[in-house]
Order: C-alpha cells, then structure tokens, then sequence
C-alpha cells in the first residue's frame, strides 16, 4: 500500500468553532494526525496520511470546508499566505514516490480549480521554475495578489484567471518532509528576530534548505523557518546558529505540525556523541533544543502516529 501525507495549512487559528469543522470535514476521509492552531499566525496546519485516494477525498473536503466558512477580505495574521486554503502540500511515506504526490497535486489542482479558486502548483510539481518556492508565489501577499494575478508570469495554473476576494488562492504542490519549526527570544526585538532570519535563510546566503522570517508573536521576537531538507540542515543546526546570534537570548522551541524521529535521532547524536540509546537520543534532543515540559512525543513524531 502506499502511504502518503497531507498537510494543508488554512487562514484561521482564532475562532475554535471553524477549525473544528475544517477538520471533521477531512478526518471523515483520511486519518488525522495532528492538529495545530495559532491565534497570531490566525493558520491552522493539519496533518493527515492515507492512500492516495484517501488523501485525494480529504484534502478537497477541507478546501471545500474553508470556501464556505472563511473569507479573506477579514483575515489578519502574522504568517504570510495568498489564501483560505493557502497551500496543500503532498509528501511520500511509505512505498509511495514523488512522481505519485505530483500526480495528486494536479489532480486536486483540477478539481479547486472548478471551485472558482486559482489554484498555483509548487515544490516538486511545479510547471515553471518561478514556482518551485512557494515564497515566490507568495511574494506580496493576499493584499497584493489581485495585481500579480494581472501579470501573465502570474496566471494561475488552474482555475479562474481573475482574483477571488473571499477565497484569495490555494497553493498545491509535493515536497519532501518538511518541518516547520519556531524559535521565540526571550526578548521583544523584531529587529533581532529579522537580523538572524536573514542570517540564516538560504536566499540570503545561509543555510540550505530553510526559509527564515522575523516576526513578533505574543510579544516576543519569534524565528520561524520551515527546513525543507531536513537531512540537509537539521533542527539542531539553526537551533545552535540562532542561540549563537541571539547571544543566548532564546527562549523556546515549537514545532509546527510533526516532524520525523529521525530529525531528532541527528540532533540527539550532534550534541551527545556518545550516546546510542535511540529513546534517550530523543529525549536528550527534546531537551536541548528547548521544547519544554508540553512537548509529547508521541503526538509530535510522525512514527508514533502512524
């Protein structure tokens, strides 16, 4: 059989009530495996893994969920996005490949489309190389989408060519295991936050594979990266580089959605090189990095929900 995730990330982490139709609507076709909400990002990210055809179903219940219910002319956050259902990534588990996650990503790109929602396809499907990243696709903004949408490098690869206010648009795409991963300061510096952002992006000459932005979320500086190749630039290195540049100045860890035991597995083993135990090299990375007491394993590693 094979396996795959789905992660959709949608505009609304405020109003409980939305978010828990958002997921009842997909937890009725694949298996949910997590849930994650923050009110000043206002995004819910979900988790979920099934067969294609599951996945597929699920995935398209959501978005049709969050047509219904948000509307984008209302939202404000601090996580940049483009739309409701902003973007839906698919990711190969177990017997699956990226050819296969392609594949879903045009189907469902098909089906929002005939929604009324402009649909862009990224990462690993994308048709143009413009639109591998999705912070190229997001540049601007849903405030500014409706002027990109004008300009014919900007025409969607699916759906209506003219802006939908209430919906924005829905990027879709197949990707590697991604994690995405905030580190707060214990300082309420935006500058500091944005200095070690730039400091350690890839587009700014740092770090392969990772995205970085500097924001201030519940009056902290807060780092949030998404680590696009984790086997490539793990959690424990940005981690040390941005203790490093904030002097120390760090407060917590969070984890965004769920990442794999193995990107724990590397950071126990960077700083505890002679430990073998698996279980004691995950625990002592849970530590380091900062997680906190709240950080519960077995809902934040993908192996031990599956």
């Amino acid at each position: 059989m094979k396996l795959i995730e789905c992660v959709p990330n949608f505009s609304e982490g405020k109003d409980k009530g939305k978010i828990e139709e958002i997921a009842e609507a997909i937890n009725s076709e694949a298996k949910l495996l997590n849930v994650e909400s923050d009110t000043d990002h206002n995004r819910t990210v979900i988790t979920l893994a099934g067969s294609p055809k599951e996945v597929l179903k699920a995935a398209y219940q959501g978005v049709v969920k969050v047509a219904e219910i948000i509307d984008m002319t209302k939202h404000k956050g601090a996580h940049p996005r483009i739309g409701a259902a902003d973007i839906i990534p698919f990711i190969p588990l177990e017997g699956a490949t990226m050819k296969d996650c392609t594949e879903l990503a045009n189907k469902l790109g098909k089906k929002v489309g005939k929604l009324g929602i402009p649909v862009y396809i990224y990462g690993e499907a994308a048709k143009k190389e413009e639109r591998k990243l999705q912070s190229n696709i997001r540049k601007g903004q849903y405030e500014g989408l409706a002027e990109k949408m004008k300009l014919e490098e900007w025409k969607p690869d699916y759906g209506p060519t003219r802006f939908n206010p209430r919906s924005g648009a829905t990027m879709i795409g197949a990707r590697k295991i991604l994690i995405a991963y905030n580190v707060y300061l214990s300082v309420p510096d935006l500058n500091l936050a944005k200095h070690i952002a730039k400091s350690i992006r890839e587009s700014s000459g740092g770090f392969k594979a990772v995205q970085a932005g500097g924001m201030m979320v519940d009056g902290l500086g807060q780092v949030s990266m998404n680590l696009r190749d984790y086997e490539t630039t793990g959690i424990h290195t940005v981690y040390d580089k941005i203790f490093e540049l904030a002097k120390g100045k760090v407060k917590k860890s969070e984890l965004i959605g769920i990442a794999p035991k193995q990107a724990f597995i590397d950071a126990g083993k960077y700083w505890y090189t002679e430990e073998k135990e698996e279980s004691m090299l995950i625990e002592k990375a849970i530590e380091k990095l900062n997680f906190g007491n709240t950080f519960d394993p077995k809902k934040k590693i993908i192996e031990y929900m599956i």
